[in-house]
């Protein structure tokens, strides 16, 4: 790639261009049969205490729980670990949904099926998780809440 469609090196590609490769900022792995697979962005990293959190390890994780509809989870900057996990979740409703579970139970959740690096130190229960006008989670929007 030389560059974005119509647009001036400098504006948009020049900063994701490092000695003729295209850094996209994503994050992925490579299978034992050679297969690709994107897990997450690296500008949404966490680090906490010198441990990789992927957000999407912990979404996922948070998610399996049947009163969690969606969840976003976003980096607090912490002055002793770096960075700190907060997550936001959006609950289902009905059975087993919103008036049923309370954040402490998703905490006990969490610390069930996540390793100590990876369970968000918030949770918090929004009515909606902001999303941006293409569907993605709105990280941005999150921190602000922060």
């Amino acid at each position: 790639m030389r560059g974005y469609w119509r647009a001036e090196p400098a504006e948009l590609t020049g900063s994701g261009i490092t000695e003729g490769w295209f850094a996209t900022g994503d994050i992925g792995t490579i299978d034992g049969d050679g297969y690709l697979s994107i897990v997450d962005r690296k500008k949404d990293l966490i680090i906490r205490g010198g441990f990789n959190v992927y957000p999407r390890d912990v979404e996922d994780v948070l998610t399996a729980h049947p009163a969690v509809a969606m969840a976003a989870v976003v980096g607090r900057p912490d002055e002793r670990l770096g960075e700190e996990v907060i997550a936001f979740v959006s609950l289902t409703g009905g059975e087993g949904g919103q008036g049923d579970v309370t954040a402490g139970d998703l905490d006990a959740y969490a610390r069930a099926h996540l390793a100590p690096t990876k369970r968000p130190r918030e949770i918090h229960v929004l009515e909606q998780i902001p999303l941006t006008s293409v569907g993605k989670l709105n990280r941005k929007a999150l921190r602000a809440l922060l």
